[in-house]
């Protein structure tokens, strides 16, 4: 391998830019630079990797609402005598128990949230209504018989 050297006076008389050619061949070639290029890797792997993830900072920070959730449980139950009952829970904790409500307001409210929902309520409804009314029926046929007897007995 051969280096070439150059003088002072060799220096003035040639262009800048041969002389910078000239100076980085002579560097390219020499053996102190083979050295120095593993070097350069490590300067690498030692700057720090990037994290994972957004990073934080009032650069990347969201304008936007958070919104926050609550969870309530509403059952309502519902027998086939017609007599319903509500009960809520927020989260585990329970903030209602056995409410009674009116067969009324559980249509409306159904009818309101979703008709999907209005239409097997208002069946179960419905059916009970038509067994109460037979009950009721009964019930004016007993009230009749009773009335006939004690019409009987007032002679």
């Amino acid at each position: 391998m051969t280096v070439d050297v150059l003088t002072h006076d060799e220096e003035t008389a040639e262009t800048p830019a041969v002389a910078t050619e000239e100076a980085a061949v002579t560097e390219s070639a020499s053996p102190a630079s083979a050295s120095e290029e593993p070097a350069e890797p490590a300067a690498e792997e030692e700057a720090p990797k990037p994290k994972r993830g957004r990073p934080k900072g009032a650069a990347t920070a969201s304008t936007a609402k958070k919104t926050r959730t609550v969870e309530l449980i509403l059952t309502v139950t519902g027998t086939a005598d017609g007599e319903w009952q509500a009960e809520l829970k927020n989260g585990s904790k329970w903030v209602a128990k056995g409410l009674e409500i009116p067969a009324a307001a559980v249509s409306r409210a159904a009818k309101e949230l979703h008709a999907e929902l209005s239409g097997p309520i208002d069946e179960v409804i419905n059916q009970a209504r038509e067994a109460q009314a037979a009950k009721v029926a009964a019930l004016e046929a007993e009230l009749e018989k009773a009335k006939q007897a004690l019409a009987e007995l007032d002679v």
